[in-house]
């Protein structure tokens, strides 16, 4: 009799670094003890996965407005507490390189590595005005049934 793995889900809802970074941690941790993991990326979740560069796109003059507001990518993320005007996620940033932590770009990539499941919110995508030429490479995009029915399935369902 063959066990059937492990399923981690976790809904990234926050937008902030730190938080986005536990998500990522907590994540490449289940992928590493063999789960099957999906992180479902919505609303200011969804900047993790934008990338840094910019894409043409056309967007409606609401859709620039998000764009502009929003930070391009997981490195531009701003610290849930302590942001500091911008100060604190460079502190932040300066003490993880000191003791040679992974960035949270490093952990989406290794999430990536370890073939964890990142998906992006299609109805988030739509309100938000994103386009997937903005967001990575080799992402899944799905609504929020998918993500019930993975959730279903889950040994560990998280909210971050």
């Amino acid at each position: 009799m063959t066990e059937q793995k492990k399923r981690t889900t976790i809904v990234l809802f926050s937008g902030d670094y730190d938080k986005a970074m536990a998500a990522y941690i907590i994540a490449n941790g289940a992928a590493a003890y063999d789960h099957e993991v999906t992180i479902f990326h919505t609303f200011w979740g969804l900047n993790a996965l934008r990338q840094e560069t910019s894409a043409p796109v056309n967007k409606g003059i609401l859709e620039k407005m998000f764009a502009k507001m929003m930070p391009r990518g997981a490195n531009k993320m701003g610290l849930s507490k302590m942001h500091f005007g911008g100060i604190g996620p460079k502190m932040i940033k300066h003490v993880m390189k000191k003791h040679n932590a992974l960035t949270l770009p490093q952990l989406v990539e290794m999430a990536q590595d370890q073939e964890v499941n990142l998906v992006a919110c299609t109805m988030t995508m739509d309100l938000l005005g994103l386009q997937k030429e903005e967001l990575l490479n080799d992402i899944q995009y799905a609504g929020v049934a998918a993500y019930l029915a993975d959730a279903e399935e889950g040994n560990v369902n998280l909210f971050i």
